[in-house]
C-alpha cells in the first residue's frame, strides 16, 4: 500500500475517533445543570404518578363552542400533559433567555426573547410542594409584514385537583379556532 493511502487512511481514522469523543457528553458537567424549575421532570414524575393512581376524571373539551363531558379514567398521562412538558424551558441555549423572580413561594419565569414559544412559567410551592403551575406559550409566523398563523396557549396545574389547557389559534386562510379542555379530579 503506498504511504498517501496509509496517510490517508490513518487520517480518517483520526477523523473518526475525533467525532466519536465529540459525541460523548461533557464529564465536567455537574449532574444537575438545571438552572429553572424542570417542567419535563416534574411532568414525567407527575405522569408516572397518575397512571398508578389512575384517577378519575371529569374531562370537558371545548372546540369552538361545541362541548363536551365526561368522567373517564386518562389511558395515557404523558400524552395528556405533553403541552405542559414541552413549555419546559431549561435549554442550554436559553440559559440567558429568561428571567426569573421569586416573592412569597411563588416563582416566575418570563422570557426576555420575544421569539420563544414559552413566553413566562408560574410556580407556587408550599413547603417544597407544586401547589400551581401556569404557563403561557405564544408563537407567531410572519409573511409580508401580516400574520400568517399564530397561537395562544394558557395551561394551569394544581395537583390532585385540575388542568386546564386553553388554546386559540389564528390561521390566515381558516380564521379562528378555540380548544379548551379541563380536568376536574373526583
Amino acid at each position: 500500500m503506498c504511504w498517501y493511502k496509509k496517510y490517508f487512511l490513518f487520517t480518517i481514522g483520526l477523523m473518526v475517533l475525533a467525532g466519536i469523543q465529540s459525541c460523548n457528553s461533557d464529564s465536567h458537567a455537574g449532574p444537575d445543570t438545571k438552572q429553572f424549575f424542570d417542567l419535563k421532570k416534574y411532568f414525567t414524575d407527575e405522569s408516572i404518578r397518575l397512571r398508578k393512581a389512575n384517577p378519575l376524571i371529569s374531562k370537558t373539551a371545548v372546540h369552538n363552542k361545541i362541548s363536551e363531558t365526561k368522567k373517564l379514567h386518562v389511558p395515557n398521562w404523558e400524552t395528556e400533559l405533553s403541552l405542559f412538558t414541552e413549555s419546559d424551558i431549561n435549554k442550554p441555549a436559553w440559559k440567558a433567555s429568561y428571567t426569573s423572580s421569586t416573592s412569597e413561594g411563588i416563582t416566575t419565569y418570563t422570557a426576555t426573547d420575544s421569539t420563544l414559544k414559552t413566553r413566562s412559567v408560574v410556580i407556587k410551592k408550599q413547603q417544597d410542594k407544586v401547589k400551581l403551575i401556569l404557563i403561557y406559550n405564544y408563537t407567531k409566523t410572519m409573511l409580508l409584514g401580516k400574520a400568517l398563523y399564530w397561537t395562544t396557549e394558557e395551561l394551569s396545574y394544581v395537583p390532585d385537583s385540575m388542568y386546564r389547557i386553553q388554546k386559540r389559534q389564528y390561521v390566515r386562510t381558516r380564521g379562528f379556532t378555540n380548544y379548551y379542555i379541563k380536568g376536574l379530579f373526583n
